[in-house]
């Protein structure tokens, strides 16, 4: 880790220190769009390897030629992940972080008129699971960060085969679902503590000034240790 930019939010900065106290080499950051993400943990100090994955053609292209001047940043080409190997049609927004698997709700389309959709573009679906090894080194730290717009639980469903190699996952919690057949964030929560995942910090997401709501945030999350991997208690 380097110090953060000093324009950093307090936000950024927690992050930032979430990665560097868990020793996180690798951050594959699904649903990169123009690369927000990685920008940000930049900010904080973050040093370490970055995989974005993006799968819309012209947003990928864009990507790509942001994350040219980081050597220790990585475009695959473009892919959507799911919990299935093929293809996927995505309703395309105007505003590109919208773009989804999944329509709009009801009320996201009359709140968000200018993010309904107005093309389709079908793109390659993969698990990561299949293709985890060739972008991660054995034994690295790593965290997942999903960001998919509604398909959140499909990418970790694509995930199972190595769940027990990703120490740290940032997911995106709807509050508010945005799109139909979106999980709300008690959902997706209550999944990760079954699967083994420890909340550890909560991020703000968007917030809808017209309604003075929040629809979303993100939850970071740690996989608990497993038994014999726990450190015995103290004796008093």
């Amino acid at each position: 880790m380097t110090q953060p930019d000093p324009a950093a939010s307090r936000d950024t900065r927690n992050l930032a220190r979430v990665l560097e106290f868990h020793g996180v080499r690798t951050v594959l950051d699904v649903g990169a769009n123009l690369g927000q993400y990685a920008q940000r943990i930049r900010a904080g100090g973050y040093r370490g390897r970055i995989v974005s994955f993006e799968p819309l053609e012209d947003v990928h292209a864009a990507l790509r030629q942001i994350a040219s001047f980081d050597q220790d940043w990585d475009v695959p080409p473009p892919m959507a992940l799911g919990d299935r190997e093929g293809e996927i049609t995505l309703l395309v927004s105007p505003e590109s972080d919208m773009s989804s698997a999944l329509p709009l709700s009801l009320e996201a389309a009359q709140l968000l008129d200018s993010a309904v959709p107005n093309r389709t573009e079908a793109v390659p679906l993969t698990r990561l699971d299949r293709i985890f090894d060739a972008f991660v080194k054995r034994g690295d730290k790593v965290l997942l960060k999903i960001d998919t717009q509604g398909t959140e639980l499909q990418v970790l469903e694509g995930a199972r085969g190595v769940m027990d190699r990703i120490h740290l996952l940032q997911i995106e919690l709807a509050m508010i679902p945005a799109y139909a057949g979106e999980p709300d964030w008690k959902i997706v929560i209550n999944k990760l503590e079954k699967m083994g995942f420890s909340p550890i910090l909560f991020l703000p997401g968007y917030f809808n000034r017209r309604t003075a709501r929040q629809f979303s945030m993100d939850g970071v999350f740690v996989r608990r240790p497993a038994a014999k991997d726990a450190k015995p208690a103290r004796k008093p």
